[in-house]
């Protein structure tokens, strides 16, 4: 506490007011309704839409079936449940003053959802990431991109790496990297904050680029995609978040499974075979649900559309994955639960072959046979594991959810002549977090209603990078934050949908001393830097107002802020000072502002936002001495983004989406961004436009889903005399890709997947190759491959 300072003094104070006058609502005599609703095999049904008949009330069940409707007068009422997919029903009730009417419901299937998982009640969806509560898409005013299991599965049978998986599906997020990190894969043109169950991935003390391809895509029930700046989860969201939602075991069996097993590799070229195997099992005894699960996959060698092998460095060929996940959950009352999630990824290349340069803007880099000089890259080890508790009605109508977790992460990255006497370095990150959050509702009259979520934030996070031999790098980093926040969500008139938060970071950072690594001759260069303490705090602030009355009309516009630490670790390796507190080391925060819509016209969706950032700190990298250093300048991100989806018919929807992102640098800090000194942003931050369009057809037995991706050009640098391109400033070139999925349930239970990616064996190259700009990295991407596997439910 002793972090605390003046302004979070001040913000607890507000927060206990407005407690006091949530809770004196929450006094007032009236009833409330609370149920359960299940489908007709005993699943649990989340999102079903829950209104009473002529009157105001309505919600949404949660992700365990359940829902709740406080403060709800007294009177006799028709309960109407709808869902996609499934017969709506009704039910009479009674509602008197201070007590509960407790309605359970069992939804029957409609035949419809083949259709229904296609086109969907986008509106409707169900989300927890954009406020750390419940609450549904057409309530939320901001863009949000939702990823179900079911979209998860099927781009899963093209490529099981989830960073393909995103790519695909977020507007506004770059094109995959085609190797284990994620550098240039930014979001709306800043980087995104990456989590698991809200357990933070990214290492934003020293970026590592690692996060997004953090966890196998098999375990992940869901992918919410919040975009635009944001605090909510803390540190390192400029360009907004991405959180992986884990499975939990859905179903009312003691005992069941999934298995599946299968092959990939090239179509072209030899040694690329590989396999991949899967397994889970779940299952629900009384009060207790668990579902354990496990995956192994090696990769063969990759090649590109010519049948060359793909370059090593950093590569996905020649690799060797694991994913263990378990979750086990416990009903302690009608009202309490606790569970726990556990989950390992580990990714590890030991590769045959070496880099051959390639020549910029001519031929590929490649791999060519060849001894690897040190140890094995990859990522070693992801640890992940969250303890929830969930108390529906701590006291009154309030709500309580606290999480307690940790995260244990090292990758290694491959070996450098850039130190002296060459070296791997790798990064390791520890963090440890406790979240405790409440929500409490209200009603001031019939027309003013809401809640209001609020409690604190506390992680400590440990972060280095130092070479595999032992020699520091980026010293021992270790960082103390204590944020607490409060969201307030109000509805008025039923349609005008307010949203206000804030957020208080109140960070305490230790360095320790160090030398920075030699990179000279003989081992010169090297600086004694004294360590010390850093300290920040921020206020952050975000404000949001939807209309939702209309389906086929649902607009929206929002602020808001978000506060990062700069990549302190690039800061330390290439410090010229003896002191860390002679160091550039100001923080960063980015104010988003956006507009749009969403609507449903029958069978058509469609979407559409334009946003644009400031911050004025920016962090565009730029080469000194070998190094990559932060130009700390006045910066401005724009664009837009497009996404719409039509049902022909019951078995075949199309759609796709389009986003374009540009980004400026106020090189003389006039307040302008077009003078004649300043500058584009580079292109490892601002992607290129990018289209995507689908056609899936699906009927009880077969699935057929063919995807199309084109990547746009970004050419706005010239080269230097020499006619070479500094790193990040490249041209890129478009291209195009076609991805096809197909899937033959032979039995209830026998279903036979095969994916191709690179359908026409496009010869291209990525977009970080081609802005890269430089030999070594000039890299194709894959040729066609296939992924043909077997499942079996029992």
């Amino acid at each position: 506490m002793k972090y605390l300072n003046l302004k979070t003094s001040k913000f607890l104070f507000i927060i206990s007011f407005l407690f006091s006058v949530f809770s004196s609502f929450a006094q007032q005599t009236s009833g409330k309704i609370k149920g359960q609703i299940t489908t007709s095999d005993g699943k649990s049904a989340s999102g079903v839409t829950i209104i009473l008949k002529n009157s105001k009330y309505k919600t949404s069940t949660n992700n365990d079936g359940s829902f709740k409707l406080n403060k709800v007068a007294e009177n006799n009422y028709t309960l109407q449940a709808s869902l996609p997919g499934y017969e709506s029903i009704q039910q009479e009730v009674t509602v008197v003053n201070n007590e509960a009417a407790d309605v359970k419901l069992q939804l029957k299937f409609s035949g419809k959802e083949e259709a229904s998982d296609n086109s969907g009640d986008q509106l409707d969806e169900i989300i927890v990431s954009a406020s750390r509560k419940v609450e549904t898409l057409s309530k939320t005013p901001s863009s949000v991109t939702v990823i179900n299991a079911r979209d998860i599965e099927d781009l899963s049978i093209v490529s099981p790496n989830i960073a393909n998986i995103v790519a695909y599906a977020v507007p506004g997020l770059g094109s995959a990297t085609n190797n284990t990190g994620n550098y240039g894969q930014t979001l709306r043109g800043r980087n995104p904050l990456v989590l698991i169950d809200g357990i933070p991935q990214s290492t934003p003390l020293k970026s590592a680029g690692r996060e997004m391809r953090s966890i196998d895509p098999s375990v992940i029930e869901r992918i919410e995609v919040i975009k635009g700046a944001t605090a909510i989860y803390g540190n390192g969201a400029d360009g907004g978040l991405i959180n992986y939602i884990t499975k939990s075991g859905k179903t009312e069996k003691k005992f069941a499974g999934y298995s599946e097993g299968g092959t990939t590799g090239n179509i072209k070229g030899d040694s690329t075979a590989g396999y991949r195997f899967n397994q889970q099992f779940y299952g629900k005894i009384n009060k207790f649900n668990y579902i354990v699960g496990g995956t192994y996959e090696k990769t063969g060698v990759f090649r590109d559309g010519e049948g060359e092998v793909i370059s090593p460095e950093y590569g996905l060929g020649e690799t060797k994955t694991y994913n263990i996940f378990t979750k086990a959950g416990y009903n302690l009352t009608d009202m309490q639960r606790i569970e726990l999630m556990y989950n390992y990824f580990s990714s590890n290349q030991d590769s045959d072959f070496i880099l051959k340069n390639g020549v910029y803007g001519v031929s590929p880099a490649i791999g060519v046979l060849g001894n690897r000089p040190g140890v094995d890259e990859g990522t070693r080890y992801n640890h992940n594991a969250n303890l929830q508790y969930v108390n529906k009605e701590i006291f009154g109508n309030t709500s309580l959810t606290a999480n307690l977790y940790f995260q244990d992460f090292l990758t290694i990255f491959s070996n450098s002549a850039f130190f002296y006497g060459s070296g791997q370095s790798q990064t390791a990150s520890a963090k440890k977090g406790l979240r405790v959050y409440l929500n409490t509702p209200f009603t001031v009259s019939s027309n003013f209603s809401g809640d209001v979520t609020y409690g604190f934030d506390l992680l400590n996070d440990k972060t280095n990078q130092k070479l595999v031999d032992g020699r520091v790098w980026v010293p021992n980093i270790n960082m103390v934050n204590l944020a607490p926040y409060a969201q307030l969500s109000t509805q008025i008139f039923s349609d005008f949908n307010v949203k206000a938060g804030l957020r208080i970071e109140n960070i305490k950072i230790n360095i320790d001393d160090y030398n920075t690594l030699a990179t000279g001759a003989n081992g010169a260069g090297s600086i004694a830097v004294k360590g010390g303490d850093l300290t920040y705090d921020a206020f952050v602030f975000n404000t949001g107002l939807r209309y939702s009355r209309f389906k086929f009309f649902n607009p929206f516009v929002s602020f808001s802020q978000s506060f990062s630490v700069f990549d302190l670790g690039r800061v330390l390796t290439n410090a010229k000072e003896d002191a860390v507190s002679k160091l550039q080391t100001k923080p960063i925060i980015v104010n988003n502002y956006e507009g749009g819509f969403s609507s449903q016209l029958g069978k058509f969706n469609l979407s559409a936002s334009y946003y644009f950032s400031t911050s004025k700190l920016g962090t565009n990298l730029v080469q000194v001495d070998g190094y990559l250093v932060a130009e700390r300048l006045p910066e401005r991100v724009w664009g837009y983004e497009v996404q719409a989806d039509y049902q022909i018919i019951k078995q075949l929807t199309v759609g796709g989406n389009y986003a374009y992102v540009q980004g400026r640098g106020d090189k003389d800090s006039d307040g302008h961004f077009y003078g004649p000194t300043d500058i584009y942003l580079k292109s490892n931050r601002i992607p290129p436009s990018k289209v995507t369009g689908y056609a899936k057809y699906g009927d009880k037995r077969l699935n057929v889903e063919l995807y199309w991706m084109m990547v746009g050009d970004r050419d706005v640098f010239q080269p230097n005399a020499k006619g070479a391109y500094a790193i990040g400033e490249g041209p890129i070139h478009s291209f195009n890709l076609w991805n096809l999925a197909t899937a033959y349930r032979v039995t209830e239970q026998i279903r036979v997947k095969l994916g191709i990616e690179n359908l026409l064996n496009t010869d291209y190259y990525t977009t970080t190759s081609q802005f890269y700009g430089t030999n070594a990295n000039y890299t194709r991407g894959n040729g066609s491959r296939f992924n043909l596997a077997l499942g079996y439910s029992f």
